[in-house]
């Protein structure tokens, strides 16, 4: 067993997370999330030194899968086995929840059963009533407005290639009203980064997570910006990001989108109007040819192979603060 962790003390008092629920980064002060990732960086460099680092032994992670994932299943799987613990994959199709059993029932079964529940899912509400209702942690592996794992990721990777997060520009084009920019908001403002967002007419980000962030970032004294115009947005920025125009569940609406979306392409020359060291994110998987060419996204610039390396990192920190 490695030396433990220690915890990040603010008013000399540590943090605890415990027991906690993971189900958006709104819920996390400055402080608990720059602890998130210092405990990623440090779990990263035991495994590159092939170091054991067993803190999770014995403990079960349960995770519900409403939603397909490459990423996400093997990245939690991955981080559980590397952490000296288990997971179990409970696709919808084969527990009774798929069939008509309450969130509530599987919520209580389950929190006899394993030591912490990852679900990946559609609606937002359906993890906010596991989460009321099971005594271990849960864990937010997607839904359709927040994907707040894959941003803590995103920051990890910012952190690596840029050094800092504070100062550090993030602009994202495309889908406004969707997981990835709705839990960039929060986090980017949190953490002291200012964030541009340009989306099309009718698909700008929800209203009340914007307007939670633009609060938020008046204790940070960072800008938030929400415009049309993608020149506007990536002007001078940092970090690029975007993501698939058409998101799972959505594909009925496949050709609206891509006729809303199509002067929103990531290509080369809008790229010319950011930092000339900027970093490019996509969380995959891509469309290349549609919201990001493949110059951008297999050019020089683009970093989106350590951002999903990343999320086993930030999956483990989170994993052993919550469990361990």
């Amino acid at each position: 067993m490695p030396e433990a962790i220690e915890s990040t003390k603010v008013n000399n008092k540590p943090m605890n997370f415990k027991g906690k629920d993971f189900i958006q980064l709104a819920d996390f002060s400055k402080e608990e999330i720059l602890h998130m990732l210092d405990v990623a960086v440090e779990l990263k460099s035991l495994q590159k030194q092939g170091k054991p680092h067993p803190y999770l032994s014995g403990k079960v992670l349960g995770m519900i899968f409403e939603k397909s994932s490459t990423r996400t299943r093997v990245s939690f799987e991955v981080g559980m086995l590397q952490l000296g613990g288990h997971a179990i994959f409970l696709s919808s199709k084969d527990i009774q929840l798929g069939r008509g059993e309450s969130i509530h029932d599987t919520a209580k079964v389950l929190s006899r059963y394993v030591d912490g529940i990852m679900i990946r899912t559609f609606g937002h509400e359906t993890v906010e009533e596991l989460a009321e209702h099971a005594s271990i942690p849960v864990i937010n592996g997607l839904t359709d407005l927040q994907h707040p794992t894959q941003v803590l990721a995103d920051l990890l990777t910012i952190l690596e290639h840029k050094g800092k997060l504070e100062g550090v520009k993030m602009c994202y084009i495309g889908d406004g009203y969707n997981n990835m920019p709705h839990s960039l908001l929060e986090g980017a403002v949190k953490v002291g980064m200012d964030i541009s967002i340009a989306s099309p007419a009718g698909y700008l980000p929800d209203g009340n997570i914007t307007e939670q962030a633009i609060e938020a970032a008046k204790q940070t004294g960072v800008s938030v910006t929400i415009t049309h115009d993608p020149v506007e947005a990536i002007k001078d920025a940092d970090v690029v990001i975007t993501d698939v125009w058409t998101s799972m569940g959505m594909e009925a609406e496949t050709e609206q989108r891509l006729k809303a979306f199509a002067s929103y392409q990531v290509n080369e020359e809008l790229c010319k109007h950011a930092k000339d060291d900027y970093i490019f994110l996509h969380c995959l998987p891509a469309h290349r040819g549609e919201e990001v060419t493949a110059e951008v996204i297999d050019g020089s610039h683009s970093v989106v192979f350590d951002e999903a390396e990343n999320r086993l990192h930030a999956q483990k920190a989170i994993l052993k603060l919550l469990l361990d």
